[in-house]
This record gives C-alpha cells, sequence and structure tokens, in this order.
C-alpha cells in the first residue's frame, strides 16, 4: 500500500506535506533500509517503520506513502485507519513487477529475485496481505489512476 511519486501530482500536493516511511526510517536509524535488513533483520526494520508511521499522528495535511508490508504489521492498518484516511492502490502482479524491476536493488526482500521469482513473489504476498489492504478506506485500481484520482480524497479531508 503505497502513494508512488508519479502517482502524487504536484498540484495535488500544493497544500499537502509529505512523508515516506523509508526516508523517515532511514533518518532515523541512520543507516539504508538494505543496511537495517543486513545488520539487523526485518523484524527491527518493522520496529523502526512502525515508531516512523506513529510518529505522523500529530500530522495534518500530510500524505504517508508506506511500503506493502507496512499495514501488515503491528496493527499498522488499523491504526492507520484511526488516525487518518487510508489508500489501497489496487495493481495486478505484472503492474507491480514493472515497478518494482527498476528498484530491486533497494529492496531487500527482493533484490537477488530474477524476474520470474519477483513475479511469484508478488503473487504470493499479494494473496498474504489482500485481506489486509482491502480494509484500506479507499481502494483505487492502478489501472484506472488519473491526474484527478486524488483531487477529490484531498480536497474532501483538507484541514484549512
Amino acid at each position: 500500500m503505497e502513494v508512488d511519486r508519479e502517482d502524487a501530482h504536484p498540484e495535488d500536493l500544493q497544500r499537502h506535506r509529505r512523508r515516506d516511511l523509508d526516508d523517515e526510517v532511514e533518518r532515523e536509524a541512520n543507516q539504508t533500509i538494505s543496511e537495517i535488513f543486513e545488520n539487523s533483520g526485518e523484524g527491527r526494520f518493522r520496529e523502526l517503520e512502525t515508531k516512523a508511521l506513529k510518529s505522523c499522528a500529530y500530522l495534518q495535511n500530510t500524505i504517508v506513502a508506506c511500503g506493502g508490508g507496512t499495514p501488515c504489521f503491528f496493527d499498522n492498518m488499523q491504526w492507520m485507519n484511526e488516525h487518518g484516511v487510508t489508500i489501497y492502490i489496487e495493481a495486478t502482479p505484472e503492474e507491480i513487477l514493472n515497478r518494482l524491476v527498476s528498484e530491486q536493488d533497494k529492496r531487500p526482500l527482493v533484490k537477488k529475485l530474477n524476474k520470474i521469482e519477483l513475479l511469484v513473489f508478488i503473487e504470493e504476498k499479494i494473496k498474504e496481505r489482500a485481506h489486509v489492504y482491502l480494509r484500506a478506506k479507499r481502494v483505487l485500481q492502478a489501472a484506472q489512476l488519473t491526474e484527478n484520482s486524488f483531487k477529490e480524497i484531498i480536497s474532501s479531508h483538507y484541514i484549512p
């Protein structure tokens, strides 16, 4: 579950700050995500990610981008639904594959997988996590996103 930089248009973000949880985790840990996974494991990364997420509780008019695992740990989806508007951008495994291939080296869970293994991994994660993702307040189809997709959602929740 995440809003990618390509999906969020500048005009939508004018009145909104943007936080990327991975950036927050890296800044707090003073390590890259890959280094955290290497040195401390996925469990520690998920703890840091949850801490970064909950540090956003006081923010208003802020779009918080998170990775696909974020809502699946430590009841984060429930917490996100209680503290904001959650949007699941539902994509096919192939759409996700096309997006991940270019940044695969930055993602520790998939960086050593070939394209076929990566597609299988994505399919498995979608099946495993769908019940969590579908608890989002809004579900948008990735293939149907337009430049106006987020305007309505954002404007209906803007706090002056």
